[in-house]
């Protein structure tokens, strides 16, 4: 009975112990509050009841005065005063204790401040606190056993009404389940205000107005007043105490959580903010930093590891001619420009790091720079005399990939010089403590060191030449190391430096060469420059000299001669030379091949993704840069054990010769003969370590270079992407906004299911909404009538007058819309917006009806964005809404996305690239758009939508761009000219920006002009740079053909900006065509040194037409891209030839109609139904059977097929045609592998099986778990059964590492080896085919499993974790119960139900059984995790029962 009661006991009540700890959901421990205080809700501040203080303050108070704590006149008054000044120091303690937390109201406060916050009452808490029940039940009320099934996994159960929650006595089935033992689940919205409600009452605090003096003592009213004139009233220091309270609410003022200047108002952000919250938010102190530095925000991000380096002139000349260096072989460029690149690149650098100007400025502003102009002199026409005698060549040396690529070698080169300084200075330290003490490898090849993989060579040369030296600098330095570049010796390390310090060294100088020496002689193409001196003494023989042995250690020649020829090799390994030549030699030499493994034999076959180079060999590194996909699957593969990639080098053995030659000495005689032995063997040990070390290094080189190259690819094509205009309807101007009108069917059934559409207006207000369900057209031959929403859709495309009609969704059917669509639209003859043709006249044109590209609008529909800007509509009205937008600007709606632009793929090899490096390169690009396309910041102040392009403008970032925003609009929210950015005191107008980052961005934020202000200069509306504005100014004088004074006195009375507006509104701006700026060119260069030829071309169109639409024209989809939106499928993964499986539609005598999983419908034609012509279709197939096809046509427009069962046909499999050299693929190797296997099979005496099925395989059991290590849950293999050859098993994955092999039953076999045609399963189910079978039995019980393990019961643990678990919440909640669910490792299929009724009841756990369609306990079937958790309690009540009766 006390488990039952303990099971299903009513709501919770804190007892004096619970109140004083909390339990931890994830963890299962118990957390005890200290001092009385709890945290609030993983807040920084804490609640302080300080209720039951003040209760005995109160009573000590009302006692004292009972027991006449009145004092007598005699009373001495240090005495009064004493005790007073104790009263005042315990109030006032109190009082710091009451408010030193932040308590819920606050945290309101700062909510209400920042509406970004979200308050605590909002979120949810993952585990329920502990509720007292309400106020009026808290009687002590026992609840009955029909309470149980009050859950809220029960969800159509009713809910007591509002004004009925506080009464004593509720209708059980009405009441909020708690399991009030098992089921702990989060409150609903109901639940969680009444608790709101219980938490105010709890922590409500007593009034601290003093208990009536009068009540406490019995005085009649004469005392009292005797005692107030001996005392007073209590008010006499209200004054003091009010000031007081004015501070302290002062200081306690709510913030501004995106104020930075917060931190000076009293309290910190981080005292009141979690640091995810602040990092998420960009208030950190870092990003404070970012805001308040003048400088570009990517620099500052990209540049921070390296802040505090400083480059000096030699530095930046060598940073030039290295990136020149890196980039001229991938540049093809003229022998002769090569001189101008490097000059080019040196001025792309000075404008990074000198003037700090970004990308996209240098791109804008500085384009002379990045062009070679050179005059060639052409023979003079007669016919013309005035024709200049030259013609101007100009090329192209840098493009703005390249600019993007110059700035991250910048980043490279500064890491190279930052670790070349720590070098450095280790190298410095070491000499400052020997003055005799000098290394000639470091000093020589510390300078010369241009890659990091260098630079790690002389470090690994110091570590270990001289470890001795590093200790004692870390001695003397008093640190544990020398710098950040040195690591703590190892083993190895310090057994060489025992030899070098011992007698055997002197073996090691026998060898009659130092390894630098050697290295330098493999260094040098011709001569050689060190000799190499052979001893007197043979090897052996000086070996076991009394001057060479050293015991204990080295007491035989053996051991001596052994140690120096690895401590000989050891210093070859590590010559910073020698590794230079393997280097060199690699790269030059180097070929990477394949091979597989043994997992890799079993699981890689033809059909994997992985077998065009399981059999790879001979791959120059010029054929893996190639491609870069291929060799970063290859190192996937390699990282999941199916293959080895290795690198080996052409002319090995002939390079190998060669080192040989210069380490050998040139002498004839037997000693000579016998340390050359030596020597050879030497270098070989040594080479086993230069290889491995290569290897790694030309696969990481290959690995980054391949990555780039993906990033690349990526950033390219997201760029065709942004370089869309809206969508241009004809008779428009580019630019222009269309209305849209987009519809969708979504995954629906055309003619079935509902057509939602949306109606956007050119401003992006989403105006009409709604949902057409029959849009069928009739057919006037057949007798049929137009669909019932005909008619609505032909009458809202008449009122709303749309530009362009867009159709998009997620299947096949969408094809079927899009067709019907576009014949209303021809048949109904419905017409776009007119416009004026070439001759005037007015004309309009068929309505265009458009599939358009839904990869942002699939993300979108289930945004917070889409959420928050329309919380009432349906997803797939959301959908269309994008669709719309898509159509309106697609740039817009790509920024919108932020990170998730991860999410579409650009390139097939974008999955093996780290995520920051495409976050990276796709933002590149989109950078480059929006500053192509500019920003109007009035409107972007405006408007959120057009406000997430600012981050993107050059100059600024995420964090400037807020800040620019929060300025305007404390500057009235109206900028009125490009240069209030930078702030005008006389005006008292903020600055919003730097100088540096104002540079940046100016001529990139435009504001539209208004002819009408006087103020207003018509250059802000143009991509002109404010420091060319007098280049303008001079050219709209010269095109009006304006004097002196004439400009002058236009300036003096209208304004700096006069030239141009009178320009504009003479619409002269023709005239500027006539300049011959080439001349203009050529005065400033040579008065003023500076490049402008390409500016000027820019003012003159600007002047002409400010912020032309420089985007191409809206790309409608090919029928390839169309193809893979509507079927998810490649023409990789999806052409003719292939067998796939089908479902069979409808069946014919002659012919049978079938349709692909992806939507793509087919018809087998009869020729092609059988081999067996005198049997018909009707009687080897049915509906809805799933049988295997092959592809013969694919119409990849019209998404249609046709397909051949016939026998033959299927009995070929598909190949890929791959084109291959000779000697590229180990065919020999292919043989052997496929005769091995053909070999194990028939050792384990097993008949070849021939089963048309792709997912079978000729596997083991243990071969079958290999296999599916990797793949997803529910992925399956079907395999030869044990058992013989009328029974199969299938192999699939639970979870991981656990699997579950099902036998299956084959009856009605025409032959052994064959399939049969009824499949049976554990006596209990049955199928007619393997692909009925997969869908119905295996892939419904992973849909189970997956149901199970995303359920919020199930735990992630162990069994025996699981049970402690739940002790440890049972513990933390003594008269609570729980349960959970977790999965049971040796038995697959199964999981365990473990629960425990109350803190001194056992936990106990029964067995849940996962079967198609159902979860089975106790023999029970139940559809669903709801059923099956109300289902336990139910079966558990009445265990319970029966053990009472």
């Amino acid at each position: 009975m006390s488990a039952l009661r303990d099971l299903i006991s009513g709501e919770a009540e804190l007892d004096d112990d619970e109140g004083d700890e909390s339990f931890d959901e994830e963890t299962g421990e118990v957390r005890r509050s200290t001092n009385g205080r709890k945290q609030a809700n993983g807040l920084n501040g804490h609640l302080d009841d300080s209720s039951e203080e003040e209760d005995d303050d109160d009573e000590e108070a009302a006692q004292a005065i009972r027991d006449g704590f009145i004092v007598e006149d005699d009373e001495e008054p240090e005495e009064r005063a004493r005790r007073r000044q104790e009263r005042k120091k315990r109030r006032r303690e109190e009082r710091e204790e009451e408010e030193a937390g932040l308590d819920e109201e606050d945290f309101d406060l700062i909510g209400e401040a920042h509406p970004d916050y979200e308050q605590r009452t909002t979120s949810e808490p993952k585990l329920k606190r502990l509720k007292r029940g309400h106020k009026d039940d808290r009687d002590g009320r026992p609840r009955g056993v029909g309470d149980i099934f009050d859950d809220d996994e029960d969800e159509d159960l009713p809910r007591a009404p509002e004004g009925q929650r506080g009464s004593a006595r509720v209708d059980p089935r009405t009441l909020e389940d708690e399991f009030k033992d098992f089921i702990e689940e989060d409150f609903d919205d109901e639940d969680g205000q009444r608790q709101d409600d219980d938490d105010v009452d709890v922590l409500r605090k007593p009034s601290r107005n003093i208990i009536g003096v009068k009540d406490a003592a019995g005085l009649d009213e004469i005392a009292l007043e005797d005692m107030k004139e001996a005392f007073g009233t209590g008010f006499e220091y209200d004054w003091a105490l009010e000031l007081q309270d004015q501070e302290e609410q002062k200081e306690q003022r709510p913030l501004d959580p995106d104020d930075p200047d917060a931190v000076l108002k009293g309290i910190e952000l981080k005292d009141v903010f979690e640091p995810s919250q602040l990092v998420d938010r960009m208030l950190t102190d870092e990003d404070n930093q970012i805001r308040a530095t003048d400088q570009p925000e990517r620099f500052q991000l990209a540049r921070s590891p390296y802040k505090d380096l400083e480059l000096t002139d030699e530095e930046l000349k060598e940073e030039s001619s290295w990136i020149s260096d890196l980039m001229l072989p991938k540049k093809p460029l003229d022998p002769d420009l090569h001189d101008a690149f490097q000059k080019s690149v040196a001025k792309v650098l000075e404008f990074m790091n000198v003037d700090e100007f970004e990308v996209p400025f240098i791109f804008q502003h500085r384009k002379d720079y990045l062009i070679h102009a050179q005059k060639i002199a052409v023979t003079p026409d007669p016919y013309n005399p005035s024709a200049t005698p030259y013609v101007v060549n100009a090329e192209k040396l840098l493009n703005q990939s390249d600019l993007w690529e110059i700035f991250d070698m910048d980043l490279r080169f500064r890491a190279l010089i930052e670790k070349r300084h720590a070098l450095q200075r280790t190298y410095d330290n070491i000499s400052a403590l020997s003055e005799k003490f000098h290394d000639p490898v470091i000093e020589e090849m510390l300078p010369a060191a241009v890659t990091m993989e260098e630079l790690q060579d002389v470090q690994d040369y110091i570590q270990f030449q001289h470890p001795s030296r590093l200790a004692d600098v870390a001695l003397h330095n008093g640190t544990g190391t020398s710098g950040s570049t040195q690591r703590r010796p190892g083993a190895s390390k310090m057994l060489f430096e025992k030899i070098r310090t011992g007698k055997v060294y002197r073996l090691v100088r026998a060898f009659g060469i130092s390894a630098d020496s050697f290295a330098q002689n493999a260094l040098m193409k011709e001569g050689r420059r060190q000799f190499t001196e052979d001893p007197t003494q043979r090897p052996d023989d000086m070996a076991d000299s009394e001057d060479i042995l050293d015991p204990p250690e080295y007491s035989s020649g053996a051991q001596c001669l052994r140690a120096a020829k690895a401590m000989f090799a050891e210093e070859i390994a590590m010559s910073p030379k020698m590794r230079k030549v393997l280097r060199r030699h690699y790269f030059g030499n180097g070929i990477v091949e394949c091979y597989r493994t043994e997992k890799g034999l079993r699981k890689i076959d033809d059909q994997h993704p992985y077998y065009d180079f399981k059999y790879l060999r001979n791959q120059q590194l010029i054929d893996i840069a190639q491609n870069p996909d291929r060799f970063l699957r290859m190192l996937k593969a390699e990282e999941e054990g199916l293959v080895e990639v290795r690198v080996r080098t052409q002319g090995h053995d002939g390079f190998k010769k060669r080192l040989y030659g210069d380490l050998e000495s040139d002498n004839f005689s037997e000693v000579a003969d016998a340390w050359n032995r030596e020597r050879r063997e030497t270098l070989d040990i040594a080479l086993l370590k230069l290889e491995k070390i290569m290897a790694r290094g030309v696969k990481e080189a290959l690995k980054f270079e391949c990555e780039n190259s993906v990033a690349k690819n990526c950033r390219e094509e997201y760029g065709k992407r942004l370089d869309q205009a809206p969508y241009k309807p004809k008779g428009m101007m580019l630019g222009t906004v269309p209305r849209v009108l987009a519809l969708s069917n979504g995954t629906g059934t055309f003619g079935r299911d509902a057509v939602c559409w949306a109606w956007v207006e050119e401003d992006g207000r989403v105006l009409e909404n709604g949902k057409f369900t029959d849009l069928v057209m009739g057919d006037a031959e057949r007798g049929t009538e137009d669909g019932a929403d005909v008619k609505a859709f032909v009458e809202l495309v008449e009122r709303r007058k749309p530009d362009v009609i867009g159709v998009s969704g997620f299947s096949a059917e969408t094809r079927k819309l899009y067709k019907q669509i576009d014949d209303i639209v021809e048949r109904q003859e419905l017409r776009g917006a007119d416009y004026e043709d070439e001759d005037g006249n007015d004309r309009s044109d068929k309505l265009e009806v458009v599939i358009v590209n839904d990869e942002v609008a699939r993300l979108y529909q289930t945004s917070e964005r889409a959420n928050m800007e329309h919380p009432g509509f349906a997803p797939l009205t959301k959908y269309c809404v994008a669709l719309a937008k898509y159509l309106q600007n697609p740039l817009k709606e790509y920024a919108s996305l932020g990170r998730d632009i991860v999410s579409i793929s650009f390139d097939a090899a974008q999955r093996y690239v780290p995520q920051e490096k495409i976050i990276k390169a796709l933002d590149t690009s989109m950078v480059d758009m929006i500053n192509l396309c500019g920003v109007d910041v009035n409107e972007a102040v405006s408007d959120l939508y057009t406000a997430s392009l600012l981050p993107y403008i050059c100059g600024l970032g995420p964090r400037k761009a807020a800040q620019l925003i929060k300025v305007i609009n404390l500057n009235g929210g109206v900028v009125s000219a490009r240069s209030e950015l930078v702030g005008d005191p006389d005006r008292s107008i903020l600055p919003a920006v730097g100088a540096k980052v104002w540079n940046n961005c100016a001529s990139f934020l435009f504001i539209e002009f208004d002819s009408s202000e006087p103020d207003a200069d018509y250059l802000d509306n143009t991509r002109v740079h404010p420091e060319d504005y007098d280049l303008g100014r001079k050219m709209a004088a010269d095109a009006l053909e304006l004097d002196e004074e004439d400009i002058e006195a236009e300036q003096q009375e209208n304004g700096p900006g006069a030239i141009v507006r009178k320009l504009i509104k003479d619409e002269s701006q023709e005239k500027v065509n006539d300049l011959i700026l080439e001349e203009y060119a050529e005065q400033l260069e040579k008065n003023f040194n500076q490049r402008k030829r390409a500016t000027l071309e820019t003012i003159r169109a600007e002047l002409q037409q400010p912020y032309e639409e420089l985007r191409r024209n809206f790309a409608l989809l090919s029928t390839n891209e169309i193809f893979t939106m509507f079927t998810g499928e490649t023409s990789d993964s999806l052409c003719e030839g292939m067998v796939v499986p089908v479902s069979i539609k409808k069946v014919a005598d002659d012919y049978v109609e079938a349709k692909l999983d992806c939507g793509i419908e087919g018809t087998v034609p009869a020729l092609a139904v059988s081999n067996r012509p005198d049997v018909s279709a009707k009687q080897l197939f049915s509906v809805h059977q799933t049988v295997q096809a092959k592809i013969t046509y694919l119409n990849r427009k019209q998404l249609t097929a046709n397909f051949s069962l016939r026998e033959d046909e299927l009995q070929r499999p598909y190949r890929k045609d791959v084109d291959r050299m000779t000697d590229e693929w180990d065919e020999d190797q292919e043989r052997k592998d496929k005769e091995s296997m053909m070999e194990k099979n028939d050792v384990s005496g097993r008949t070849q099986r021939v089963i048309k099925h792709p997912l079978f395989k000729p596997f083991n059991s243990t071969q079958a778990e290999e296999y599916l290590g990797s793949q997803a849950r529910g992925d399956l293999v079907i395999r030869p059964s044990s058992k013989g050859l009328d029974h199969l098993a299938v192999t699939w994955k639970v979870s991981d590492n656990i699997y579950q092999h099902i036998d299956v039953l084959e009856l009605d076999k025409t032959n052994q080896p064959s399939g049969g045609t009824t499949l049976k399963i554990g006596g209990r189910y049955n199928y007619s085919d393997l692909d009925e079978l997969i869908v119905n039995h295996v892939k419904a019980m992973a849909k189970k499993v997956d149901e199970m393990m995303l359920h919020e019961k199930y735990q992630n643990l162990s069994k025996a974790d699981t049970e402690r678990w739940l002790t440890t919440y049972t513990e933390a909640n003594p008269k609570r119960s729980v349960y959970n669910f977790c999965i049971d490792p040796k038995h697959a299929g199964y999981f365990f139900l473990c629960f425990k009724a109350g803190q001194h009841a056992q936990v106990q756990h029964w067995a849940v059984k996962v079967v198609p369609q159902a979860f089975e306990l106790q023999k029970n079937m139940y559809p669903d995790m709801r059923a099956l958790c109300n289902g336990f309690k139910l079966l558990f009540t009445n265990l319970q029962s029966g053990k009472r009766r």
